[in-house]
């Protein structure tokens, strides 16, 4: 074959096309356990987090550190009901972003003998999505801690949602009253009930608007839950 003709040029590159097609398609598919492994331990980090589970057990083991603290992952429909007893892990907190949501994950926890509950929370940031776990008292009335991530926001400015020096000033602050959510974000500076407001992030004022939102709307469907 004549290697400097159109023909053998069309076929060499088709040829090529298809080989890496299927190399492509190999190493996703061999990798593809692997990353929904990581997806998932990563998954048990943050609900740990907001579980003020320390960053040296969730190194030790964070499998071994979700089974001990870990006890139920319920699913309950909007009345605070509880219809399934497994499967709250399996809800992805992107589909939590649907405004027509019916059913919400309830991880039932113990910590030092104590009983907290844990609730995912998704919503949207300055540049995308934001996420994390609240955690609260057997009470239902307290938070007990936090996390957040994001997908995009600024270094330095919203992405300090992530920062202990964040996540911290949530601990203790009241989570709702009658059922009505009282734990919000405020302007930085412009706290005036300290029992249940947080401090935003001086220069992230559209990201702590949006953990604002995202708190409101996520821990309202939890509202009967709440008052059982």
């Amino acid at each position: 074959m004549n290697t400097n003709s159109n023909s053998y040029t069309i076929i060499y590159a088709s040829v090529m096309v298809i080989i890496v097609a299927f190399l492509l398609a190999f190493v996703s598919s061999s990798l593809k356990e692997r990353q929904e492994s990581n997806v998932k331990l990563d998954k048990m980090k943050q609900i740990l987090t907001s579980l003020n589970i320390s960053e040296d057990e969730l190194k030790q083991d964070a499998e071994a550190a979700y089974t001990k603290y870990v006890k139920a992952d319920q699913i309950i429909d909007l009345n605070g009901n509880v219809v399934a007893e497994n499967g709250g892990f399996e809800i992805s907190s992107k589909s939590l972003n649907d405004e027509e949501v019916s059913q919400v994950p309830l991880y039932v926890c113990s910590v030092n003998g104590e009983t907290k509950y844990v609730a995912p929370l998704y919503g949207a940031g300055l540049w995308g999505p934001i996420w994390g776990y609240i955690s609260f008292n057997s009470d239902k009335k307290t938070v007990y801690g936090t996390y957040f991530s994001h997908e995009g926001e600024t270094p330095g400015l919203g992405a300090e949602i992530t920062t202990e020096s964040f996540r911290a000033p949530f601990q203790g602050k009241q989570l709702q009253e009658g059922g009505d959510v009282k734990i919000s974000v405020v302007k930085n500076g412009k706290v005036t009930d300290s029992s249940c407001q947080v401090d935003g992030i001086s220069g992230g004022t559209i990201t702590s608007k949006g953990v604002d939102a995202m708190l409101q709307k996520c821990l309202k469907r939890y509202a009967n839950f709440f008052n059982k």
